[in-house]
């Protein structure tokens, strides 16, 4: 096979007859083999990982998270079957989902290849699957291609391909689904495959108004320091009352913290296990792929602003204020989003202390949105997209600060 690829190549370069479709022959050489071009002089730079690992590794990051969605489609149409059975399922509606995203991704990449004379760029093997993974099960395929071309177009083309994109393509893929098509993007009826069967999302049920609670009832709220505080001081059922319980809510739907960490619940195809994001962010950290400091950011900031607002949720109507950051870190697109889309490299800041700053900037605008924002109870595409936005600017005033204080040190 390697031979065959050698002896194809010819046409494919110098004055050969297909030379203007050289982009393609090297997309699939490049992708089966390593590339046998080197330096003919030093200096020489050597390392164990280029863009196609790194590329694959992130793929295979992302399978415990879609073979779970697979699962999970399946389940919320009916518990009762068998775990294959299920899975089976969710195969019928996730799989065409991935090949329609994959080829109309993969066209405008080749053409605009070919037009612009470069490389294929692999980056496409991860946003090609990513555009799935985030939207729900019963979206219809030509919103899919729409979207698709709208985030690989707009989100990254017109930037200059892969390495000059502001804003992640598939978010942006994503926002324009939210905003151009909202009836097929959100709304409790859009996340199961069965006709006439409504579930509301976890965050539509924490974000609902809630309804009048017995004093019994609301003073397990389901935040446990709290409760034993209460408890503590004798003053349980007066207390408890006085505050708007997403928790209790949430429990009361059957949607119990397990239940939210493992992902046995409605949401987009890839974003309901938590610990299935874990496990991916896992082999993430360890191949040093995506950077822990913005995960950790982002956590920090999430943890901080919940907190923050859970203290001034009493007399609040605004159940949302008291969410709990255990409750946050398992609801809606968070972990997934704070693992796969906030670390992409080239939307992300480059400095180690801008890192930092992004992912506490995400964790704390997520919050914000989820719970002062009324209409919009999810929040993580807008914080993600928001803070690439002022990536630039975080590594601008980072670098500009390293610079005054060497400065200030060479003049002294």
């Amino acid at each position: 096979m390697r031979k065959f690829m050698q002896k194809l190549e010819r046409h494919f370069t110098g004055d050969g007859k297909l030379q203007k479709y050289y982009a393609i022959y090297e997309m699939v050489d490049h992708f089966l083999y390593t590339g046998d071009e080197v330096t003919r002089r030093g200096p020489h730079v050597r390392d164990g990982i280029d863009l196609k690992r790194a590329m694959v590794l992130v793929v295979i990051a992302l399978l415990p998270a879609l073979l779970f969605g697979m699962f999970n489609v399946g389940y919320q149409q009916d518990a009762t079957r068998s775990v294959s059975a299920n899975f089976l399922v969710g195969l019928r509606y996730v799989i065409p989902i991935i090949v329609v995203s994959y080829a109309v991704g993969g066209f405008w990449e080749i053409l605009f290849a070919i037009v612009r004379k470069h490389e294929v760029n692999e980056g496409f093997l991860v946003t090609g699957l990513l555009i799935p993974m985030i939207v729900p099960p019963t979206i219809p395929l030509w919103m899919v291609a729409v979207a698709t071309s709208f985030g690989v177009v707009i989100g990254k083309e017109i930037f200059g391909g892969t390495g000059f994109n502001i804003f992640n393509p598939a978010l942006v893929a994503r926002a324009f689904l939210f905003f151009a098509y909202p009836g097929a993007i959100s709304g409790d009826k859009v996340w199961t495959v069965v006709d006439g069967v409504s579930k509301a999302t976890p965050l539509a049920v924490a974000a609902a108004k809630p309804a009048a609670a017995s004093v019994t009832t609301a003073a397990n709220s389901g935040i446990p320091f709290l409760d034993f505080f209460f408890q503590s001081l004798g003053l349980i059922k007066g207390i408890a009352a006085m505050f708007p319980d997403g928790v209790r809510q949430l429990v009361t739907a059957g949607y119990s913290w397990s239940n939210l960490f493992l992902g046995f619940v409605p949401g987009s195809i890839g974003e309901t296990s938590t610990l299935a994001i874990l496990i991916g962010a896992l082999l993430l950290l360890i191949t040093k792929i995506a950077n822990w400091r913005i995960m950790a950011g982002g956590l920090a900031g999430m943890i901080i602003m919940s907190l923050v607002l859970n203290i001034v949720s009493f007399g609040s109507t605004n159940p949302m204020l008291s969410v709990t950051p255990q409750y946050h870190l398992v609801l809606g697109g968070y972990a997934f989003g704070l693992v796969f889309m906030a670390t992409d490299p080239v939307s992300s800041a480059q400095t180690d202390r801008g890192r930092w700053l992004y992912g506490i900037f995400i964790g704390v605008l997520v919050v914000l949105i989820r719970c002062v924002n009324p209409a919009f109870p999810e929040g993580m595409m807008l914080a993600i997209l928001l803070a690439n936005a002022f990536a630039p600017l975080i590594d601008y005033s980072v670098l500009q600060r390293h610079i005054k204080r060497r400065q200030k040190r060479y003049v002294q």
